[in-house]
């Protein structure tokens, strides 16, 4: 008795957990419901994908979309409006906003904010701090988080936390996995001087030096250890760092950037401030370092690190310029790029930005390509050769670190439990996110 679907994606060239290889994907009440040779007659709607390869849903795990309170660079319509053209189905958001992200009524407010306006599936970070350390067992229980992040490094409001004694004490509230930015503050605190009265932003790697990272690393982890708490590093730039982290899989799971992958430190002198973001672009010795972690499997996903500021903020003098860059919109064609210059597989990649953030924070029902699980899908044409420019980007600040640069590979369509929310560069219908879900707080 045949299977009467939703929709059918016909024709297409799907990467999933048996490899690559043709199949028709048929899909039913938001969910995957089958895979393999279907008839067109058992879907009440076909899309004839031929030729382009069907992906799980990208899901980027890093994303600050700056709203409550800083709007003018981002809010959660433009910033979820981006991932979907770029080809991403869900998105996990910092809680470095105005307030922070750091009690269950500045949760419920993203959650209403984001209501009827999300593009995409979302969840919300909660900041630690000194000030809710021993509430933060509760607060990482609420729905609609993936959990606790921590800031060792510069950060908004009342986020960062840079001694031992209270890292230590976040690390024994709760049981989640706990997400950390790691630069030592002390160290940054006492190399400032170096930039303080100005410098040119090829500086910044300077300053926030390599020592720095990898102190900040080091202590987190023997926190970790000793608290025998699961945590995830993000934004991992050095080499140094790399080789740390290989000796602690056991507790701690590890992020790259699209740009700390594909840029080197040359871009400051190319592209002024735009290349400013924390922790830096460095040299090209730790761009290589980084993807040897990549292919050796040290790195578990991949996060775009979103950060938009206006082109305005961004031509103050160094060092008032801000950091950061947007990168939500065009993780996907980035990494696409790499998988067609050989230096990773098209495997590899869906591993690290779809299967990959599933598994470090525990995501209910997406990440995979299998029956049961939410129809999310990212659709590619792997062949298409596009050039990424300023204005083809959404989010508020209009600009990319990119511009200029021609790619190979690129997001053909982006699906959404079973609904085409962007095809052929257009964004379909209305907003229909809603928000992600996970194993530990179901």
């Amino acid at each position: 008795m045949s299977q009467r679907f939703d929709l059918i994606l016909k024709g297409g060239i799907c990467v999933n957990h048996n490899g690559i290889g043709e199949a028709d994907v048929g899909i039913k009440n938001g969910k995957i419901a089958a895979l393999g040779s279907l008839s067109a007659d058992d879907g009440a709607s076909v899309m004839d994908v031929t030729g382009l390869h069907v992906l799980p849903g990208v899901i980027d795990p890093q994303v600050h979309f700056r709203e409550p309170g800083l709007e003018h660079k981002e809010d959660f319509a433009s910033g979820t409006a981006a991932a979907a053209l770029g080809g991403v189905t869900a998105l996990l958001e910092m809680p470095n906003t105005n307030p922070n992200t750091v009690t269950t009524a500045d949760l419920a407010d993203k959650c209403r904010r984001a209501k009827d306006r999300a593009w995409t599936d979302m969840a919300f970070f909660i900041g630690g701090s000194m000030e809710n350390v021993e509430q933060l067992g509760d607060l990482e229980r609420e729905p609609a988080t993936p959990g606790v992040k921590v800031f060792m490094g510069s950060s908004t409001g009342n986020l960062l936390v840079e001694d031992d004694t209270t890292l230590a004490q976040i690390l024994t509230q709760g049981n989640r996995r706990v997400t950390f930015h790691c630069e030592d503050e002390p160290r940054l605190k006492e190399r400032f001087r170096l930039v303080k009265d100005g410098a040119h932003v090829n500086q910044h790697p300077v300053w926030r030096d390599v020592e720095s990272a990898v102190k900040a690393t080091t202590r987190i982890l023997k926190l970790a250890k000793g608290a025998k708490r699961r945590i995830h590093v993000l934004h991992v730039t050095t080499g140094e760092e790399m080789e740390i982290l290989k000796g602690y899989k056991d507790i701690a799971t590890v992020e790259a950037t699209p740009q700390h992958l594909t840029l080197t430190a040359e871009a400051y002198d190319r592209i002024g401030s735009r290349a400013q973001m924390n922790p830096p672009i460095r040299e090209a010795r730790h761009r290589e370092a980084l993807w040897k972690a990549v292919n050796e499997g040290i790195v578990d996903c991949i996060g775009s690190d979103h950060a938009p500021h206006t082109i305005e903020e961004k031509a103050q003098d160094y060092p008032k310029s801000p950091a950061g860059m947007p990168g939500v919109q065009t993780l996907v064609p980035i990494m696409l790029n790499h998988v067609n210059e050989g230096r990773l597989s098209l495997e590899r990649m869906v591993d690290l930005t779809s299967a990959g953030p599933a598994r470090v924070y525990s995501i209910a029902n997406k990440g995979r390509m299998a029956v049961g699980y939410d129809a999310d899908f990212t659709i590619v044409d792997l062949k298409r050769q596009q050039t990424i420019e300023d204005k083809w980007i959404v989010s508020k600040c209009g600009w990319t670190p990119y511009d200029g640069m021609k790619v190979t590979g690129w997001p053909n369509t982006t699906i959404l439990r079973g609904n085409v929310i962007m095809h052929d560069g257009g964004l379909i219908d209305t907003p229909i996110g809603t928000a992600v879900k996970f194993l530990e707080t179901l």
